[in-house]
């Protein structure tokens, strides 16, 4: 039954959202506990699981955001009522995930040599890369669930991509405390068994989404069994606006892995403040991920409609649903860091965690200065990207990022500044980070792209709204 509310309204939003939430924070609790339980061998254990998941995402970041894009052309295609498109969108996705896949492996070995001299101390580097092998040699696990969540998110049905990541973690957790601690009869894995704990729970969420997509009522609805073939236009569409946010999301997470590498290699100690610190924001970022996928969907789908109106509406009310999230978390950071610090204390005793300890207190509580700015990012950058304006986001967030890595590199191993001055200029770049996504979305072109109908006039949306019709 469809709702009369507004639409772009909170009720649609919220609709996809929480949903999306919910999903991306099952995710984000799976590799939370992982880090927390090999926290407990020690911190160097910990530090290598923060550097190998980086280097394996790191490499598939291209094909993830070209692939992220099914959403946004997903949507736009649902808003026009296009629906069989929709799944030839999911079968142009396959055949780009089946090329990837190589790419990704015989990519492998040239990352682990720029690693190998990054300077990371060798008793980090060594589990670091066994947790990055078994990673990337089960990469097309992610690749294939980004294709089938892309399809829910873009028709705004996301409780199953809830259900599957509410299963994955439900796996993830007890076996990774079973092969990482060798319990249950099962040798004792460590970082490894963190790993293999990962991709079982992934191929479980997998078939939970493919189980959906070719079983359920969207095999009829969409017409799947006609979708499996080349169709060169959708194919060239998705590569022409998703490749920017391939290159954005690629460059911008290996600048993010390269500030990471930065601080690592100042030292046990500088390293370990870092990982407790970017585990912590990663509880207050990961969510806002479910809120920038519902603003992408429904900007998409009121743009295919015609309607820019209700598409700014829709960004309005992401931005004051994340502002809502990250105002909680910057509550958090600011009464209890030394709790959440200590959460990743080990078992025994350890010098490098208790030296450590002030320069993580000191870290974790300027995380609250800009959580409100991330919730800003996150909704307007899925607004431009829903809207088909990727090329801009592609280059100022490159440009932004880099020129950040710069500065870090500067600070900390030339001018060998302290790292709190260091992550003071971090929280204040991302700051000056966010004016730049205000600026360019107040400007309105992203209200004059046309994806789907290549310019031609269409008529205005006449009301139509599917986004809460779950």
């Amino acid at each position: 039954m469809k709702t009369t509310h507004q639409p772009g309204g909170m009720r649609e939003l919220l609709a996809i959202a929480l949903p999306m939430m919910a999903s991306t924070a099952c995710e984000m609790v799976m590799t939370f506990t992982d880090r927390l339980f090999l926290a407990k061998l020690g911190s160097a254990q910990m530090n290598a699981a923060l550097g190998g998941g980086l280097m394996s995402f790191l490499l598939a970041t291209f094909f993830a955001g070209l692939l992220g894009y099914s959403t946004a052309l997903v949507a736009q295609y649902y808003g026009a009522r296009q629906k069989q498109n929709c799944a030839r969108v999911v079968t142009q996705a396959f055949l780009i995930a089946l090329v990837a896949y190589p790419v990704i492996l015989l990519s492998s070995p040239l990352l682990e040599r720029i690693y190998r001299h990054s300077g990371i101390a060798p008793e980090q580097l060594v589990p670091q890369f066994q947790y990055f092998r078994i990673l990337v040699c089960f990469s097309f696990i992610g690749l294939l669930r980004g294709v089938f969540s892309g399809f829910f998110s873009g028709i705004a049905r996301t409780r199953i991509v809830m259900c599957a990541s509410l299963v994955s973690m439900l796996i993830n957790i007890p076996s990774a405390y079973v092969l990482i601690f060798g319990k249950l009869g099962f040798p004792a894995m460590g970082i490894r068994g963190a790993a293999y704990g990962t991709v079982f729970s992934g191929l479980t969420g997998v078939a939970i989404l493919a189980g959906a997509y070719f079983l359920g009522k969207e095999h009829r609805e969409f017409a799947v069994s006609q979708s499996f073939h080349v169709d060169w236009s959708i194919l060239r569409k998705l590569i022409k606006f998703g490749y920017p946010a391939g290159v954005e999301f690629a460059l911008n997470f290996a600048a993010f892995s390269a500030m990471i590498a930065i601080f690592h290699s100042c030292g046990q100690v500088v390293a370990t403040a870092a990982t407790v610190t970017f585990n912590w924001d990663m509880v207050a970022f990961i969510p806002l991920i479910g809120i920038e996928i519902a603003v992408t969907s429904l900007v998409g789908q009121h743009m295919g409609a015609k309607s820019p109106d209700n598409a700014h509406r829709s960004t309005l009310s992401g931005l004051k649903t994340g502002l809502l999230f990250s105002g909680t978390m910057l509550v958090m950071f600011l009464c209890f860091p030394a709790f959440l610090v200590n959460v990743f204390r080990p078992d025994s005793h350890s010098e490098i965690f208790e030296e450590a300890l002030p320069l993580s207190l000191f870290m974790v509580r300027l995380v609250a200065l800009y959580v409100l700015v991330e919730a800003v990012i996150v909704a307007l950058s899925g607004a431009l990207r829903g809207a088909g304006d990727t090329q801009w986001a592609m280059r100022i967030s490159v440009l932004l990022h880099w020129v950040l890595v710069g500065l870090l590199y500067g600070l900390l191993k030339v001018l060998h500044v302290s790292p709190q001055t260091a992550w003071v200029v971090t929280i204040i770049w991302f700051m000056v980070f966010s004016l730049a996504f205000v600026a360019r979305y107040r400007g309105g072109k992203w209200r004059k792209i046309d994806i789907i109908h290549d310019g031609r006039p269409v008529p205005r949306d006449d009301g139509f709204s599917e986004a809460a019709e779950l």
